[in-house]
């Protein structure tokens, strides 16, 4: 038996078996390899779905991978605690979106100073590593880190202190000052950042308050930049179908355009009458408006002596001082 034969027919065998990585088509396939995509743009072929379409399927999708992880693992690499991870270039296919993009957001005085001195924003966890019990604890809180020195067993004592020291009186001593010293900033944070919104409202009123002086009532003023649109009141307008309650503002509204017109509304009693419906006059203001603020025991006295004859100063004058 030749050797040669039976090398050649167990190379078919595994050919056949494992195809090869080089993916061969008509129109080539179109990857974007930052969304990890590919799209075939080749027709489908009738005659291979009709007969198998599951097998038809799988080569085609077995033809996209190959030809997606085959450009992957051309891209440059990081190393990671995971392994080499594959650096994605940016991504050549515009995908459609509901809303635009986000605006970038304006970087505070904190951002600023922080870029400029290399400070780099990291979240602090609330797990800190113990190398005497070898585990995770909590940072602060109930057997937290914090309180490690008012709560272990032995401790130092330095020679210049008195023989009275107590080392976790101290350490509790010393803990509670920075909590009140936390609490201290935080409160004169919070004070800080109402002074300067109240400052904010009122250059925002001010701002609004100049665009209504201009004559077209500054519908056709710039903006500024990051300057709110101002709240107006909103009208509200009745509903224009039937409704049951149209009888009876038709007929409030017939009674205002009836009415006189008064200089100064009357003022309404307060106490409950079903059976009144006129407006009643302030007895208790008119007397006091007709007595000049004397009262209503001055007023009847007033109105029971009768009234003197009396002339006034220029009277006088023409009739000679007679009287």
């Amino acid at each position: 038996m030749d050797l040669s034969a039976v090398v050649a027919q167990q190379t078919a065998a595994q050919a056949a078996k494992y195809k090869s990585v080089a993916v061969e088509k008509e129109i080539p396939l179109e990857a974007d390899v930052g969304l990890l995509t590919i799209t075939d743009p080749n027709p489908i072929d009738a005659e291979a779905y009709q007969a198998d379409r599951e097998a038809h399927l799988q080569a085609l999708a077995r033809d996209g991978v190959q030809v997606l992880l085959a450009q992957v693992f051309a891209l440059p690499t990081k190393s990671s605690i995971h392994g080499p991870l594959a650096i994605l270039p940016q991504p050549t296919t515009r995908l459609p979106r509901a809303k635009p993009l986000p605006k970038q957001r304006m970087l505070t005085k904190w951002d600023k100073f922080a870029n400029a001195k290399g400070i780099s924003h990291r979240k602090r966890i609330n797990k800190v590593w113990d190398e005497e019990k070898q585990e995770w604890v909590a940072r602060w809180g109930y057997r937290g880190k914090n309180k490690e020195a008012e709560t272990q067993w032995l401790h130092e004592i330095p020679s210049n202190k008195p023989d009275d020291y107590d080392p976790r009186a101290e350490a509790r001593k010393a803990r509670k000052e920075r909590v009140a010293k936390n609490e201290l900033a935080k409160q004169k944070n919070l004070e800080y950042n109402a002074r300067m919104q109240a400052k904010r409202d009122e250059v925002d009123r001010s701002v609004a308050r100049s665009r209504m002086s201009t004559a077209s009532m500054g519908r056709f003023d710039k903006t500024l930049e990051g300057e709110k649109k101002p709240r107006g009141v909103k009208r509200k307008f009745a509903a224009n179908e039937a409704s049951s309650n149209e009888k009876e503002r038709s007929l409030a509204l017939i009674s205002k355009l009836d009415g006189k017109p008064a200089s100064k509304k009357a003022r309404v009693d307060p106490r409950p009458n079903p059976g009144r419906t006129e407006d009643v006059l302030n007895v208790r203001k008119a007397v006091k408006f007709a007595s000049r603020g004397a009262g209503s025991l001055a007023l009847g006295r007033c109105l029971e002596k009768p009234k003197k004859r009396t002339m006034s100063k220029t009277a006088r004058k023409k009739m000679g001082g007679r009287h």
